[in-house]
C-alpha cells in the first residue's frame, strides 16, 4: 500500500535502470533475448501501475551507448523486440493517454526502429496522462558533451554570451529539455551504479537499489520503492526546521 506523507508524495518523475534481463535468462538456462522478452512484461506492469498512481513522468533506460558493444545478434534481436513491442503496445498508449518520448542518439538506431518511434511519438504527442520516455542509444556523458558543443557554437556565433550560460540554459540544451528533474531513480538486479544515466538530471534524485532482477520486478516491488521514497526527507540543502516552515 502506498503511503501519503506530508513531506513527500508521489515522485513527479520516476526513472528506472532496468537491469538483470541477461542474468535472469542465464539462471534459467535460456538465451539473453529470452530475458529481454520477459523484461518487456515487467515494463508493461510498471507502466500500467505508474499510470494508476498518477506519476506524470516515467523514464526507462532501455539501451545505452555502451550496449552497442554487445554481440550483433543480440543487438539485432533487441531492435526487433523494440519494434514489435511498440506495435503491440500502441493501442494501450492511446487508451491510457500516454505520450511516448525518446532521448538519446536515435539516429544510430536502425531506420525501421526510427520510423516506428517517430510514428508512435507523433500519434501520442497530445496525450497528457503520463509521459513515457525511452532512453535509447543514450549516454549521460555524451549528452553533456553535445550540450557543450552546442553552446560553443552559439558563443562563437554571438548567439549567446558566456556570462549568460547558467543551469537553465544547460537544461534547455539537454535531451530532457521538456522533462523535470528526476525525483526517484530505481535500479534493479542489486548493482549500485548509475551507469552513465541522466547524470545531470539526477543531481537531487533519491536513489533506490533493488536486488530483484528486472523480469521479476512487480507492482509490489514498485510500491516498496515508492514507500521508501515517501519516508525520506528531501531537504535540497535546507534544514528540517526550514521545511516545516
Amino acid at each position: 500500500m502506498i503511503m501519503s506523507n506530508y513531506k513527500n508524495d508521489m515522485p513527479k518523475h520516476l526513472a528506472i535502470i532496468m537491469d538483470g534481463n541477461g542474468r535472469w535468462a542465464e539462471k534459467k538456462g535460456k538465451n539473453r533475448i529470452h530475458g529481454h522478452s520477459h523484461g518487456v512484461k515487467a515494463v508493461q506492469r510498471v507502466v500500467e501501475e505508474a499510470v494508476q498512481l498518477k506519476i506524470e513522468y516515467l523514464t526507462l533506460y532501455a539501451f545505452s551507448t555502451e550496449n552497442w558493444g554487445r554481440p550483433q545478434e543480440e543487438i539485432g534481436l533487441l531492435m526487433q523486440l523494440l519494434v514489435s513491442t511498440l506495435k503491440s503496445e500502441f493501442e494501450k498508449l492511446l487508451k491510457n493517454r500516454i505520450k511516448l518520448n525518446v532521448i538519446g542518439n536515435i539516429h544510430q538506431l536502425p531506420k525501421i526502429v526510427q520510423r516506428e518511434l517517430q510514428y508512435v511519438m507523433e500519434q501520442t504527442k497530445d496525450n497528457r496522462e503520463m509521459t513515457l520516455t525511452l532512453a535509447l542509444s543514450y549516454g549521460g556523458r555524451e549528452e553533456l558533451a553535445n550540450v557543450l558543443k552546442q553552446l560553443v557554437v552559439k558563443v562563437k556565433n554571438n548567439i549567446i554570451s558566456p556570462e549568460k550560460i547558467d543551469q537553465s540554459i544547460i537544461n534547455e540544451h539537454l535531451y530532457t529539455q521538456n522533462l523535470p528533474d528526476v525525483d526517484l531513480l530505481i535500479r534493479t538486479s542489486g548493482e549500485k551504479r548509475i551507469s552513465n544515466f541522466l547524470l545531470w538530471q539526477i543531481a537531487y534524485a533519491e536513489l533506490y537499489f533493488s536486488k530483484v532482477l528486472w523480469p521479476d520486478f512487480t507492482k509490489k516491488h514498485l510500491h516498496k520503492a515508492l514507500n521508501n521514497y515517501q519516508k525520506r526527507e528531501r531537504r535540497f540543502g535546507k534544514t528540517s526546521k526550514q521545511l516545516l516552515g
